[in-house]
């Protein structure tokens, strides 16, 4: 059972009651991320995310950690392109100690000077070890190659330099901008019911000010470029991006399901040559990212440097295969049946339901069903997935992305 709830202040709420469960998961959602930053701002929505666990008026930052250890809750938060989310999963029975700990922390942090301090310390590591992950920093690079440096084109974590010289200042009038309760959804899942939810958030939330809100525009720049980053590493590190489709699109479904067959698995097309047949890579794969306004899809492959070459022509073959030779039926039988199961399991979660229910509320504006997802795979058909492949693989419209011993950029 789904109910929703838009309060007068422009707060809305979402409740997945799940029966026979014994622990619900509880998740503040608001409308913002790294796509909305400035070049100044670039970085501050994930240093707000940490920061908003460093201390309020009631606890200190160690006291938020071991309120929640206290009661056997779990809490963690994250920030990504369009989306910063606070959540804590506890047992039914200590939900609500649960959820006035996280209102805590989302409503009262203080910022603490001497915290900032350190957080800054960790996020800048966290840049660091970002460098130090290959993979993650040529997925960053493509998604540069895409939309250049701003919008989605944002790395979330932003430069070292404007980590350190945020200021409280800076802060409040980013949250003051934002985190605003008409831009804010409360998602619940599990062993709680819509009253119970309800009343929770009218005695935590009900003092927030609501007003016209108006959705700051994200500067988005769609281009298609090559690029390359060396690094001393052993292994090169290869992502292919093409232009996508948004959440809203109504081929989405058929998008899902021909990256399913391509390259979501062991059985897809990715796999089996690429790796299987080719041997050229041991990590191999592709994934569709659906925004408001655009998508795009990518592939990622990691393999022996003296093998680049090969390997993307290996990749951009099997694309090309595929448009020209077509998908059996089995294939797309067997990709949609990847799909329906996944989502029959993400039921059995109550993570997964509160950030499938709360951001489709929060982007769309719109309470998605389980049923009408499914009633929408069982209607795309294999004539819509061969639409799909022919759609999305427009090669004057291909950005690549290599990080690696290299130095030169592969070719469009």
């Amino acid at each position: 059972m789904v109910n929703s709830y838009t309060f007068d202040n422009g707060l809305k709420l979402i409740v997945k009651q799940m029966d026979g469960l014994l622990s619900v998961t509880m998740g503040i959602l608001v409308g913002v991320g790294g796509a909305y930053e400035s070049d100044r701002e670039d970085g501050i929505s994930h240093y707000i995310e940490h920061m908003q666990f460093k201390g309020t008026n009631k606890r200190n930052a160690q006291e938020i950690s071991v309120a929640f250890d206290n009661i056997g809750a779990q809490v963690n938060a994250f920030t990504s392109k369009d989306i910063t989310c606070y959540y804590s999963k506890a047992t039914s029975a200590r939900a609500e100690q649960a959820f006035e700990i996280l209102s805590d922390l989302f409503l009262n942090s203080t910022f603490p000077e001497e915290e900032a301090v350190r957080e800054k310390g960790v996020i800048v590591e966290e840049i660091a070890m970002n460098e130090d992950t290959p993979d993650d920093l040529c997925l960053d690079l493509l998604s540069n190659a895409m939309y250049g440096k701003s919008g989605y084109g944002r790395n979330i974590l932003g430069p070292v330099d404007n980590v350190k010289g945020f200021k409280k200042a800076d802060v409040d009038a980013y949250k003051a901008k934002f985190y605003r309760p008409e831009n804010i959804v409360i998602s619940f899942a599990g062993a709680v019911s819509f009253a119970q939810a309800k009343a929770m958030v009218e005695q935590y939330f009900s003092g927030m000010v609501g007003g016209k809100f108006i959705q700051p525009q994200k500067h988005i720049v769609q281009q298609n470029c090559s690029l390359f980053k060396n690094k001393p590493i052993e292994q090169a590190h290869l992502a292919i991006g093409y232009p996508g489709v948004a959440r809203a699109s109504a081929n989405l479904e058929a998008v899902q399901i021909m990256n399913t067959l391509l390259g979501s698995g062991m059985s897809s097309r990715l796999f089996q040559e690429v790796r299987e047949k080719l041997g050229l890579a041991y990590s191999v794969y592709s994934y569709s990212s659906h925004y408001r306004e655009c998508g795009h899809f990518s592939i990622y492959a990691g393999v022996n440097p003296k093998n680049i070459t090969q390997a993307y022509e290996a990749i951009l073959q099997v694309i090309q295969t595929a448009k020209k030779e077509g998908v059996s039926k089995e294939e797309f039988s067997r990709a949609r049946e990847q799909l329906r199961s996944g989502s029959i399991f993400s039921q059995e979660s109550t993570s997964s339901q509160m950030l499938w229910y709360g951001r489709n509320l929060l982007l769309e504006d719109k309470i998605d069903s389980f049923e009408a997802l499914q009633e929408r795979y069982d209607r795309v058909t294999l004539d819509d997935v061969m639409q799909a492949l022919e759609n999305i693989f427009n090669e004057s419209k291909r950005s690549v992305a290599l990080v690696g011993n290299v130095s030169a950029a592969l070719p469009l």
